[in-house]
């Protein structure tokens, strides 16, 4: 039976209305794709602490939990992934790329010119139709 995680993926949107977008490095498993910046949900975690925890961690930044925008579940040949992305408000620092390759700052209608992992697609999708 294949392992199931929950993650965390942070939707981080700057004062000129662009979402933060996040190259996973070589060296992490689906390499060279692009995602929104999370990480795993920890036991007795709320979402709103792990998506908190996982921008300090792996952006060293911090954010503030607004609301869930989406909510799947992806299997990949070796672990299932129930991926819940979260609009997020940058409080305070500016995002650095401590664990990714490269951070990019995308308007929504540019965001499907990513080569994004399979998890991810589904809220790229909604964005990128989203009118704001």
């Amino acid at each position: 039976m294949k392992k199931s995680i929950t993650v965390v993926g942070a939707i981080i949107e700057n004062e000129d209305r662009e979402i933060l977008c996040a190259l996973r490095s070589p060296s992490m498993s689906l390499p060279n794709l692009w995602e929104f910046p999370g990480g795993k949900v920890e036991t007795n975690e709320t979402l709103k602490e792990a998506v908190e925890r996982e921008s300090k961690e792996e952006l060293g930044c911090t954010v503030e939990f607004l609301n869930v925008f989406h909510d799947s579940t992806h299997e990949y040949d070796d672990i299932i992934v129930n991926l819940i992305t979260i609009k997020c408000k940058l409080i305070s620092g500016t995002p650095v790329k401590n664990e990714h390759s490269k951070l990019l700052w995308l308007r929504r209608e540019s965001l499907l010119s990513l080569k994004w992992t399979s998890a991810d697609i589904p809220a790229v999708l909604l964005l990128s139709l989203e009118k704001v």
